[in-house]
């Protein structure tokens, strides 16, 4: 990962949004403050894949807790709210 100044930003702008489609930067400030630059697309798929992983969370905490039913094959009850209603 790149790591620059906003000064440097400012003045390079095209050329770290070019890099930044193939990889994050690292803005960091005299504060100390850091901020990413990354495509759009990318972002997006890692808010995919929190969800993602905080339902499979979820779901496990369910398992660890007892929460759970146990499932029999052919057993349909369980499944009724995933068929379409005629």
């Amino acid at each position: 990962m790149q790591s620059t100044n906003p000064k440097q930003l400012r003045a390079e702008l095209k050329d770290y949004l070019d890099l930044a489609a193939k990889e994050p930067i690292r803005i960091q400030r005299r504060s100390g403050d850091s901020f990413i630059l990354l495509k759009e697309v990318a972002y997006e798929e890692m808010q995919q894949e929190i969800l993602s992983l905080q339902r499979r969370l979820l779901g496990m905490s369910d398992v660890i807790s007892g929460n759970t039913q146990e499932y029999k094959i052919g057993d349909r009850s369980r499944l009724t709210r995933l068929t379409k209603k005629k």
